[in-house]
């Protein structure tokens, strides 16, 4: 398996193509999408220039995901936000408070995923979801309150946001979150 420091290398070539030399194949961005979610590690090189270009093929996986299905993970106000944040001051806190945000909430996922478990295990399908939307709701919480205090850190002199606006934008959030899960327990009602 050819690897660069422990990972697999995919090229893509000219004509758009990926090729994974781990396995020898020609391989989609939906197989990417795959190994990402197996934990697979790779890195996407240019296969003329030898050149990096890893993000923006992640930046691709998620733009098509978003796109084909029904269920969007990133809320638009989320991306207005996001997109605020190029070429701004702050731009260089945002990747790493980001990253430490997924992180915190993938350790969160499993004690998450058990009190959903226990939630549907205990009762009928639909009839408890109160339990899920209060651990996603706190998640939300905290998350905010984490980068207000992160960008309060950077700019000790930046005035905290209005409390209204503030709790006005987390109350949309979470009101998207509990809409997405209204939609996941309507799939599992009708598929029940």
């Amino acid at each position: 398996m050819a690897k660069n420091e422990g990972q697999i290398v995919i090229k893509k070539y000219a004509n758009r193509r990926l090729y994974n030399t781990g396995t020898s194949t020609y391989v989609t961005l939906d197989d990417l999408a795959v190994m990402v979610k197996k934990g697979e590690d790779f890195v996407v090189q240019d296969a003329k220039s030898g050149e990096d270009i890893t993000h923006s093929v992640l930046t691709q996986i998620i733009f098509e995901q978003e796109s084909k299905t029904g269920n969007t993970l990133l809320p638009i106000s989320f991306l207005r936000q996001l997109i605020s944040f190029y070429g701004d001051q702050m731009q260089m806190v945002v990747p790493s408070y980001l990253e430490h945000s997924m992180q915190a909430f993938t350790e969160q996922q499993a004690q998450m995923r058990e009190q959903i478990n226990k939630a549907f295990g205990d009762t009928p399908l639909g009839k408890n979801l109160q339990v899920p939307l209060q651990l996603v709701e706190e998640q939300v919480r905290r998350n905010t309150e984490m980068f207000h205090q992160a960008m309060q850190m950077f700019s000790p002199f930046m005035a905290a946001p209005p409390a209204k606006e503030t709790k006005k934008a987390e109350a949309k959030d979470i009101d998207e979150l509990k809409e997405q899960l209204r939609a996941l327990q309507t799939k599992l009602d009708n598929l029940g």
